[in-house]
């Protein structure tokens, strides 16, 4: 899909209706149905798609004249499809941040491993149980809640 929309910002209607090979009124009527499209007005009332509107239309076409999708069909794939990449996305938030902790947790441990006093030990256990594991703990607990 990406190959076909030319690297511009703004692109007009009778532009956008020739990459997706239809109708200028067909583009104008999606647009009312689909309100993930929303093109910029001119001064003059003329709309300016983004590619993002332009990338989205090809999703749509897409979904209408190759997947056979109804309107509603469509839409409520679309629904569908931007729950998983934010479900996705989110997920992906959550492995970081879990990395993250893992790194942290590994640094302590060599703190630890390299401290030979039982004082400095017990302080420094205590340091990562109050900044570390307490908090690790508590989201575990949020999270598990759902």
């Amino acid at each position: 899909m990406e190959n076909l929309i030319p690297d511009k910002s703004y692109f007009r209607i009778g532009e956008v209706s020739k990459i997706l090979n239809v109708e200028p009124y067909v583009v104008r009527y999606w647009e009312t149905e689909f309100r993930t499209i929303k093109p910029v007005r001119t001064r003059t009332s003329q709309r300016l798609y983004r590619k993002k509107d332009v990338e989205e239309l090809l999703t749509i076409r897409n979904l209408l004249y190759s997947q056979r999708f109804t309107i509603d069909g469509a839409k409520k794939q679309l629904h569908k499809t931007k729950e998983d990449r934010e479900t996705k996305n989110k997920n992906s938030e959550e492995i970081e941040r879990l990395i993250h902790i893992k790194e942290q947790l590994m640094q302590i441990k060599e703190m630890f491993d390299k401290s030979k006093k039982p004082a400095i030990k017990g302080r420094l256990f205590l340091f990562a149980y109050q900044n570390y594991f307490m908090p690790f703990y508590l989201l575990f607990l949020m999270l598990s809640a759902d």
